[in-house]
C-alpha cells in the first residue's frame, strides 16, 4: 500500500472532484458530453504514456506539443491529397518517430541535455510550422472525420485503442525485459549498464517511442475534426509532463507507472470542465492545475527526502 501511495492518494482526489461534480453539477456526467470529454484527452494520454518512459529514464521531451502539430498537418496534407487512412496513419508515426531519433541521438549519443535538446527542437519545428503554413488550416475530406463511423461509434474506437494501449504498456512496464529496463536506467545508469544494460541504446529507443506515440496521437486527434489547425499542439507538452508528475513519475526518474499517469490526466482534464458547470470564471482554471502540479511536486519531495533518511 505504501508503494502505491502516490498514486492512491491522486486516485482520491479525483474521485473527491467527481463526487463534487456529481453533487453540485449533475450535468457533467451527462452520456455524451462525458464521452466527448474522454475522447478529446484520447490523444493525450497516448502522448503522455511516451512521456511517462521518457521520465522514468530520467530524461525529457518538450517537443511533443510541435512534433504533435507538425505530424497532424503533414498527416493532414496527406489526407487531403487522397491518401489513404491505411497509409497515412504509419506515415505519421513514422514522421513521428524520425523526430524522435533525431531528439534521441542527440541525447544518447551526443550525450546533450535532454531539456535544451527539446526546446531547440521545439522552437524549430514550431516556428518552421509558422513559417511555412501562415496559420492556414487544412481541409479534410468527410471520409476522414470519425474514420468514416458515426460520431458515437468513432469516439468509441478512439477510446479503445488509448485505453488498449496503455494497458498493455502498463503490463509491458511491469513483466517485460524492456520495460524493466527504463526503471534500472532511470535509477542508475551506471549500475545499470554493469548488470548488461546499454543505457545509450534505452535512452534513444524511448526517445523514437515517444515520437511514434505522438505521430499516433496526431492521428487521432485528427479524426475528431474537418479541420487542422497548425497550432493544434500548442501546450500539449506541458499538459502530458503535468499528467505524469501529478500520476507519481518522479521527474528524478526511476519511479512510477503508466495508471497513475492515466488517473492525473484525468484529474486535470476534470478541472476545465469542473469549473465551467460550477459557474466559475475560466482564467482560474490554470492556476487550480498550477496549484495540483505544485502540491504533487512538493509531495514528491517530501516523500524523497523521508526515504533518503
Amino acid at each position: 500500500m505504501k508503494r502505491y501511495f502516490r498514486e492512491l492518494s491522486v486516485v482520491g482526489a479525483l474521485l473527491a472532484v467527481l463526487f463534487g461534480l456529481a453533487w453540485f453539477a449533475p450535468a457533467f456526467f451527462s452520456p455524451q458530453p462525458l464521452l466527448s470529454l474522454v475522447t478529446r484527452e484520447a490523444p493525450t494520454l497516448v502522448v503522455a504514456c511516451g512521456m511517462a518512459c521518457v521520465i522514468i529514464t530520467r530524461q525529457i521531451d518538450i517537443s511533443v506539443g510541435s512534433m504533435f502539430s507538425v505530424c497532424s498537418v503533414c498527416a493532414g496534407l496527406l489526407v487531403a491529397r487522397g491518401w489513404p487512412l491505411g497509409l497515412v496513419l504509419p506515415a505519421s508515426v513514422g514522421l513521428g518517430a524520425l523526430f524522435g531519433a533525431f531528439n534521441g541521438f542527440l541525447v544518447a549519443v551526443l550525450r546533450l541535455p535532454s531539456i535544451v535538446v527539446t526546446l531547440a527542437t521545439m522552437v524549430t519545428l514550431r516556428q518552421g510550422l509558422n513559417l511555412i503554413r501562415q496559420g492556414e488550416f487544412v481541409n479534410l475530406p468527410d471520409r476522414v472525420q470519425w474514420f468514416g463511423l458515426s460520431q458515437t461509434a468513432g469516439q468509441l474506437v478512439l477510446v479503445g485503442a488509448a485505453l488498449g494501449l496503455l494497458v498493455a504498456l502498463a503490463w509491458a512496464m511491469r513483466h517485460v525485459a524492456a520495460g524493466r529496463y527504463l526503471y534500472a536506467v532511470g535509477s542508475d545508469a551506471e549500475a545499470a549498464r554493469l548488470a548488461g544494460i546499454r543505457p545509450q541504446r534505452v535512452t534513444l529507443l524511448v526517445f523514437v517511442f515517444i515520437g511514434a506515440l505522438t505521430g499516433l496521437g496526431a492521428m487521432m486527434n485528427l479524426a475528431q475534426s474537418p479541420q487542422v489547425q497548425p497550432l493544434t499542439g500548442n501546450g500539449l507538452e506541458l499538459k502530458v509532463i503535468a499528467a505524469v508528475v501529478v500520476g507519481g513519475v518522479a521527474i528524478s526518474g526511476g519511479r512510477g507507472n503508466l495508471w497513475g499517469a492515466f488517473a492525473g490526466l484525468l484529474l486535470l482534464a476534470c478541472v476545465s470542465p469542473a469549473l465551467t458547470h460550477l459557474h466559475v470564471e475560466a482564467y482560474w482554471e490554470k492556476a487550480v492545475q498550477g496549484a495540483i502540479i505544485l502540491l504533487a511536486v512538493v509531495a514528491d519531495g517530501l516523500r524523497s527526502r523521508q526515504n533518503n533518511r
